[in-house]
């Protein structure tokens, strides 16, 4: 259990509620982002937040409110009804909301200094596993349906080589013959410790969460690669369709500015580590749109 303070997690979804209630409110920004942990999201988004709204008076923000929902449906229909101002999320995610809420993106963001980053399929270093077409038969670790890195780029990688994937039950199942099977393990950790335990035969998360494994546990057991996704954008600010082209003009001058303001870098910091911002050009927006049907049509292949 986590130790979480009842009231204060009656708290943080009070005040989710109550940024649902108020709707497009004259002069209130309202920042979104889709957690199934309110209270650390809302302090991960709060200080930014508390930054940027004093940078707006001159369209008109005097105000600004934090609203989490629980899943992507409920930030679409946020979307939808002017609910939700600003929304910040992974490639995955945001892909969704672009579609079926008719988000716009507004900047990619960097996260550790990273502006790109792909998923990497990995097994024990004396796996006979050499390629990911050695994963058919075999059962492979992803971390949950929201993931980018850990869910739909492996997924696509997959496909894309023409393996079909079956969800198995447990990690004790094995997968229908031709198929590669796979589980959710939740985290990052617990799909890098099933594979080094041999609960699976394969992991897949970012090339990131791969470096920081051999970073803090140089004494465990070493994890090879045996394959790549693509690269794609660490992370999207997004504005709702109708939201006033000041107001997300001045939104995105904002945070760019805040990547090189030290006032900003505390706030920065606890946004996701967040170290810039930059805008997307003609063609990273194409791109962006096709990695989006390709993301459609891989949920639609395994869902």
């Amino acid at each position: 259990m986590s130790g979480r303070k009842p009231f204060q997690f009656l708290a943080v979804l009070l005040l989710a509620f109550a940024g649902a209630a108020a709707g497009a409110t004259p002069g209130v920004l309202v920042l979104g982002r889709v957690s199934d942990d309110p209270q650390r999201h809302h302090g991960q988004l709060q200080p930014l937040l508390d930054y940027v709204v004093p940078r707006m008076a001159d369209v008109g923000i005097r105000e600004g409110r934090i609203l989490i929902a629980r899943d992507i449906s409920r930030m679409t229909s946020y979307l939808r009804h002017g609910r939700v101002d600003w929304v910040t999320e992974t490639v995955a995610s945001a892909s969704g909301l672009i579609d079926r809420a008719g988000a716009r993106p507004l900047l990619f963001t960097h996260r550790e200094g990273v502006a790109r980053y792909r998923s990497v399929l990995v097994v024990r270093t004396d796996s006979p596993l050499r390629s990911p077409a050695d994963l058919v038969d075999h059962r492979l670790a992803l971390q949950s349906p929201r993931s980018t890195s850990a869910y739909l780029l492996p997924a696509m990688t997959l496909l894309d080589a023409g393996l079909p994937m079956e969800i198995l039950p447990t990690p004790a199942d094995r997968p229908r013959p031709g198929n590669v099977g796979y589980v959710f393990a939740n985290t990052e950790d617990n799909i890098a410790h099933w594979v080094v335990l041999g609960v699976v035969d394969a992991g897949a998360f970012s090339g990131q969460d791969l470096e920081e494994w051999r970073a803090e546990r140089p004494d465990a057991p070493a994890l090879r690669v045996i394959g790549a996704s693509r690269y794609v954008p660490r992370a999207m600010e997004l504005v709702r369709g109708d939201l006033d082209p000041r107001v997300a003009a001045r939104l995105r001058e904002v945070l760019l500015a805040a990547a090189t303001d030290p006032q900003a870098a505390p706030a920065l910091r606890a946004f996701f580590d967040t170290t810039g911002f930059e805008v997307p050009d003609a063609a990273a927006l194409a791109d962006l749109a096709a990695l989006g049907e390709r993301i459609r049509h891989t949920r639609e292949a395994i869902e």
